[in-house]
């Protein structure tokens, strides 16, 4: 896995588009981040990670950080579409302020996800706890920002 491109390189290659911001939309993702973080909690408390929830786990998490991210991009008055989309999302996370670190592990969870939709790969319990307490870091830092 190759490291994530600059978020001036997708803007360059029309991948990230400048757009007036949409308030209305960051509104709707911020919610269902929220809605999701909140079950999040609640499934992590009651199931308990494990083997067999693992890509559930992990699929979940990668969700509330994008719906945050792409939040974020709009009111900054950002979109991403096409090819690359979720790539130049990750990448994003420079923009805000994540350090090095961070970001490859968003972009690592990106890798697993696209593996479990489209080849079947299945992670583990000890991958999915990792995930899930980067996702509680990342979200109290992204959920600041959109406010």
């Amino acid at each position: 896995m190759s490291a994530v491109r600059n978020f001036d390189e997708f803007v360059r290659n029309r991948i990230a588009r400048k757009q007036t911001p949409d308030k209305s939309r960051a509104g709707f993702l911020i919610v269902e981040s929220e809605t999701s973080y909140s079950n999040l909690l609640d499934m992590a408390e009651k199931l308990k990670v494990q083997d067999i929830n693992a890509n559930m786990f992990v699929k979940t998490c990668y969700d509330i950080l994008m719906e945050l991210i792409r939040a974020k991009m709009l009111l900054d008055g950002y979109n991403a579409s096409g090819l690359g989309a979720h790539e130049a999302e990750v990448s994003y996370m420079r923009v805000l302020g994540f350090d090095e670190r961070d970001v490859q592990f968003a972009d690592q969870m990106r890798f697993f996800r696209n593996g479990m939709l489209y080849y079947g790969t299945a992670l583990d319990k000890e991958y999915a706890e990792k995930v899930v307490e980067f996702t509680k870091r990342a979200y109290s830092k992204l959920k600041q920002m959109v406010e």
